[in-house]
C-alpha cells in the first residue's frame, strides 16, 4: 500500500509531505491492521512532515482524535478449540491496548466495543458483522456505520477479508 500525505510549504503552496508504505502495522500472521493516518485531538499543522502513525498500535483514537486504516481478516482454519481462539483474541487485543474493549465475549472471542464512531468498507472477502442480537452478511463495497456498538467481523471465506477504516473518537450513549 502506497500512502500519500499532502501539507503546505513555507509558501502556502500545496505539496506532498509523505510518499510510501504505512509505517506500522500488527497481527500480520492473521491478516494485520495496518495504519494510514492518525489525528489526535490537537491543532493539524499542515506544514510538518511528521509520519502520525510511527507510533505504538492501539485500536481506539486518543481523546478528540481519529484513526484511519486498513485491515485485514484470515479465515479461522478449520478445528481450532474454543478455547485456543479465545486465547489468541485475548493475546491480539492485549498487543493494541484493547483488552478493555473486550466487554461480552460469549458470542464470539472477538467481540469488542469502543467508544468511536467507525466507517468501515468491505473491499474484498465474505464477511459476516457480528453483533449481541444480530448479524449480517457483508459483500464487498457495503459500507458499515459502527456506532458504538458490540461486534466481530467473522471471514467465512477462504481468502482474506480486506477492510478501509476509519475510527473517531465519540461520546456514545446507550
Amino acid at each position: 500500500m502506497r500512502r500519500i500525505i499532502t501539507g503546505h510549504n513555507n509558501e502556502g503552496k500545496s505539496v506532498i509531505k509523505l510518499d510510501g508504505p504505512p509505517l506500522r502495522s500488527v497481527g500480520e500472521d492473521v491478516g494485520g491492521l495496518f495504519e494510514i493516518w492518525n489525528t489526535d485531538g490537537n491543532p493539524i499543522d499542515s506544514l510538518d512532515a511528521i509520519d502520525r502513525t510511527d507510533t505504538e498500535i492501539i485500536l481506539s483514537p486518543s481523546p478528540g482524535g481519529s484513526k484511519f486504516r486498513y485491515f485485514k481478516i484470515n479465515p479461522t482454519p478449520e478445528g481450532i478449540p474454543a478455547d485456543v481462539l479465545e486465547e489468541l483474541a485475548a493475546q491480539a487485543f492485549k498487543s493494541i491496548g484493547a483488552e478493555h474493549e473486550r466487554v461480552d465475549t460469549t458470542r464470539h472471542p472477538t467481540m469488542h466495543k469502543t467508544k468511536t464512531i467507525d466507517y468501515i468498507i468491505l473491499l474484498e472477502g465474505d464477511v459476516t458483522l457480528l453483533l449481541d442480537d444480530d448479524e449480517v452478511q457483508l459483500e464487498p463495497f457495503d459500507v458499515v456505520v459502527q456506532r458504538g456498538t458490540n461486534h466481530a467481523w467473522i471471514n467465512n471465506g477462504s481468502e482474506p477479508a480486506l477492510f478501509i477504516a476509519v475510527l473517531i473518537d465519540a461520546d456514545i450513549t446507550e
